[in-house]
């Protein structure tokens, strides 16, 4: 980086009443606290001219020192050899320094332009492992007049890439935000249109996961209309399907379903990665799963599953888990056992074994094992938003099939005796109770004052009322006929 300003200080205590005088040494001032040098206090006898001669020689070696530190500190020239020293460095805050002071040298020539870009990379890397979003950050402001000697192209990379190294360091959604920000704002002054573009679509995705659901969906209305007009299939794959996730966070499902269906057909006339490719099968899959339609849902999830794996993608863990839920859902809850061991050997891990312990449960239809499950692996389950919902649903089923096989031979029973059986707490077996009472699954009134559960007979169907409305049909019809043939015989 640039050399700092070393400043001095002397001062000379002359006092002539003392036999031995003491001269502070020169004191060296560094702003960075790069390096120290610590003051040390020079004796001398009674003569003035040998304190000063031991001042002239101390100043000498400050002057060596500071030579030192301007030598340490210059820039480095811009070739391969600068790389390797880098590379060679003991630890990483030293190779970050050498990779610095690489970039700061002034060249510009098409060599020291391609090793500087290395040297870009490989900061990015290191400032990443060290966890200095901030750093990460200040390099990219840094590096703005480098930018205008590069290809557009290039500069692309290279901020998409430093914004990739930030987004790997935890907890620094704020600051991708705040860096995104910034960058669209430069992007806008420069006119760098593709750049600001795929920014945004990056400031609109953090935007989203941060549930600023507005901001976001303001922000990507704007950039669908732009980019459509340029006709840029790719980036529109990618918000159209980041639109179809924005809608689906806000229950939207019929403009989910619209925004997925512009995603595929963008992405029909062009060739498609395959990690985005598992992208909109993925997102496929969360619709169809809404929508109550497992099978289908399943089939997509297969293809993500399959598109990720070959990726080592770590989404290919959830495809397989919304697999295993889509079989939870469909009663074929036997079959999980068969495909963790059969495809998911490697991804053994909580989140399988979250899925595992459900279809156990729901194998045994015991409601204890399934409340038990959805405890142990709460952050699998409750803080998945997909799985979440589709299990909420699957344990009021299972919750009101082991009410009604419970309560079948009863024609009144207490409510206490129904929680004991069912093992779940009285006031929550008495809300489910009158919950059904009202959907009219069963007949029946809950007595309050004694806790007790009335069944009635289900009430029988009478057969006159159905001939009754049977036989007006059809004198419906004879006076219709009636009426056709005198009016044919008036005419």
């Amino acid at each position: 980086m640039a050399v700092n300003k070393t400043s001095f200080c002397t001062s000379l205590d002359l006092i002539p009443s003392h036999k031995q005088r003491s001269f502070p040494a020169f004191v060296i001032y560094d702003p960075d606290h790069r390096y120290t040098f610590a003051p040390t206090f020079l004796s001398t006898d009674n003569s003035t001219e040998s304190g000063l001669c031991a001042i002239l020689f101390h100043f000498i070696y400050c002057l060596m020192f500071v030579f030192s530190i301007n030598m340490s500190s210059s820039n480095l020239p811009a070739t391969t050899e600068s790389l390797d020293l880098a590379s060679e460095a003991k630890n990483r805050p030293e190779a970050i320094t050498i990779l610095y002071r690489i970039l700061d040298n002034p060249a510009s020539s098409s060599e020291a332009l391609r090793v500087k870009e290395q040297a870009i990379a490989k900061l990015s890397e290191l400032l990443r492992e060290e966890n200095r979003g901030e750093d990460l950050r200040g390099l990219l402001t840094t590096l703005r007049p480098f930018f205008s000697l590069i290809p557009k192209a290039k500069t692309a990379k290279i901020v998409r890439g430093i914004i990739d190294s930030v987004a790997k360091i935890p907890n620094t959604t704020d600051l991708q935000i705040s860096l995104c920000k910034e960058m669209v704002e430069w992007t806008r002054s420069e006119k760098r249109t593709f750049l600001r573009q795929r920014v945004e679509a990056r400031l609109a995705a953090l935007l989203m996961d941060s549930k600023e659901y507005s901001e976001a969906l303001t922000l990507l209305s704007g950039l669908v209309k732009e980019v459509r007009r340029l006709d840029d299939k790719l980036l529109l794959v990618d918000i159209d399907l980041l639109e179809s996730k924005l809608h689906f966070s806000l229950r939207n499902l019929p403009k989910a379903k619209a925004a997925l269906t512009a995603a595929r057909t963008a992405a029909n006339a062009i060739y498609v990665p395959p990690a985005q490719q598992g992208t909109i099968d993925l997102q496929s899959g969360i619709l169809h799963a809404e929508e109550k339609d497992y099978k289908t849902g399943y089939s997509y999830f297969f293809e993500a599953f399959e598109a990720f794996n070959a990726l080592d993608d770590p989404r290919a863990v959830y495809s397989l888990k919304y697999m295993l839920l889509c079989k939870i859902m469909v009663n074929q809850a036997d079959d999980v056992a068969g495909i963790i061991s059969s495809k998911a050997l490697k991804f053994l891990g909580p989140e399988l074994d979250a899925m595992k312990a459900v279809a156990d449960a729901y194998s045994k239809r015991s409601l204890k094992l399934f409340e038990t499950a959805l405890q142990d692996f709460k952050a699998q389950l409750d803080e998945d938003p997909i799985v979440h919902r589709h299990l909420s649903s699957l344990y009021d089923t299972l919750l009101e099939q082991n009410l009604c096989r419970l309560i079948e031979p009863f024609s009144r029973v207490e409510i206490g005796h129904i929680a004991s059986l069912i093992e779940l707490p009285i006031d929550h077996v008495e809300k489910k109770l009158s919950q059904m009472i009202l959907d009219k699954k069963f007949a029946g009134t809950l007595d309050q004052g004694v806790g007790c559960l009335i069944i009635f007979d289900d009430p029988k169907t009478d057969a006159i009322f159905p001939a009754t409305l049977e036989t007006i049909q059809n004198m419906g019809k004879v006076v219709d006929s009636l009426f056709v043939r005198s009016a044919k015989i008036m005419a």
